[in-house]
């Protein structure tokens, strides 16, 4: 566990319980979990609480699976509160995969699991599995002023009244896409899909050249294969082919240093064309999903440009679609700080789940 503290205090970074959850019918204490290919996240919602609390990640290695690595969180739990701890009663486990059968394989590693068999090993009333991102959707409502930052000047999150539909990005390993809709009655319906495989567009010569240099490996240059930590490498080495320089073979992490600290050109401008690419994509998605409440972006990559990433051309690339600038203005677009923020879409999903 990365920080043996954390199942002693309350996750302040990971938000406000749901609205409405104490009048939910699945009953609590409830469990969530973020599960990736290399750690399981996992917080714990009380009887009456408003926050997550108990917030522990575990690695994947030394786990036969998420059930097991959930049975070693819970035993945790159960030690950090003594005589007042219940099993939970429920959970919500959010899950870098496809999902949609009672077999949930994970793509990058060798965890693969049951639905039932889980939610039976771990004496749960209900276990309700999502994919990752539909469960980051879901979190997106409830996202407060710590967990994200706005870009400046931009319109603000509360411009538009009522409720509006929602969008997240989010390039990480691969680039995950996903849509949030107001419901009937006052819930949400997550859009998961897979977006980050759409073609990438080219806005300027420069973006073309580097399209056409990607193009000679691959024949279809989807977003995904530039803007993403599989696909910064493609983006680093295509940018040297058009700069005329050496094609350095870097890592994602090294890329990403090297670019922010200035020791490497090449390096320098692959941030910058992966910050206008991205917002280039961006607006293609704001407008296909009519997200006019706003394009939140999450994933690993971004958080780590830091400044970087608000001086970019991001923002001026998602606006620059023509007839249609003007309604991109009025759309906020935010960063998502907060990694722990997908523990509360799953909150949001048990909340609002009808038994």
């Amino acid at each position: 566990m990365s920080d043996p503290e954390a199942l002693t205090r309350p996750a302040a970074a990971a938000g406000p319980a749901a609205a409405g959850t104490a009048a939910a019918g699945l009953p609590r204490p409830w469990l969530v979990a973020d599960i990736g290919g290399t750690n399981a996240r996992f917080g714990w919602l009380a009887e009456g609480a408003d926050h997550i609390s108990h917030v522990a990640t575990l690695p994947a290695a030394g786990h036969a699976g998420p059930a097991d690595a959930a049975a070693d969180y819970l035993a945790r739990v159960a030690r950090s509160l003594g005589g007042v701890y219940r099993p939970p009663r429920a959970a919500a486990f959010a899950v870098a995969t496809a999902v949609g059968t009672d077999r949930i394989a994970f793509t990058n590693s060798g965890w693969a699991f049951s639905c039932r068999e889980a939610q039976a090993a771990l004496g749960l009333e209900a276990l309700l599995v999502l994919n990752d991102f539909e469960a980051l959707a879901l979190s997106l409502p409830r996202l407060q002023a710590s967990q994200v930052q706005p870009w400046p000047g931009a319109p603000e999150r509360a411009a538009l009244p009522g409720r509006a539909t929602l969008a997240v990005i989010g390039p990480g390993t691969g680039l995950g896409v996903a849509g949030l809709v107001p419901a009937p009655g006052g819930g949400w319906v997550a859009v998961p899909g897979e977006g980050g495989h759409a073609s990438l567009s080219a806005a300027d010569d420069f973006d073309a050249a580097l399209l056409a240099a990607v193009r000679r490996e691959h024949a279809h240059v989807s977003a995904e294969r530039l803007l993403s930590g599989i696909g910064l490498p493609v983006l680093h080495s295509a940018v040297a082919t058009v700069l005329g320089q050496p094609a350095e073979t870097l890592a994602a992490e090294l890329i990403v240093e090297r670019g922010l600290n200035g020791s490497c050109a090449v390096c320098s401008r692959t941030l910058d064309s992966f910050c206008a690419l991205l917002g280039s994509f961006a607006g293609n998605v704001a407008l296909v999903m009519g997200a006019r409440g706003g394009v939140y972006i999450g994933g690993g990559i971004v958080p780590r440009l830091g400044e970087r990433f608000f001086q970019s051309h991001f923002r001026q690339r998602f606006e620059a679609k023509g007839r249609f600038q003007a309604y991109l203005q009025a759309v906020p677009t935010l960063l998502i700080t907060d990694t722990l923020a997908a523990l509360n879409g799953g909150v949001q999903a048990l909340a609002q789940h009808k038994p």
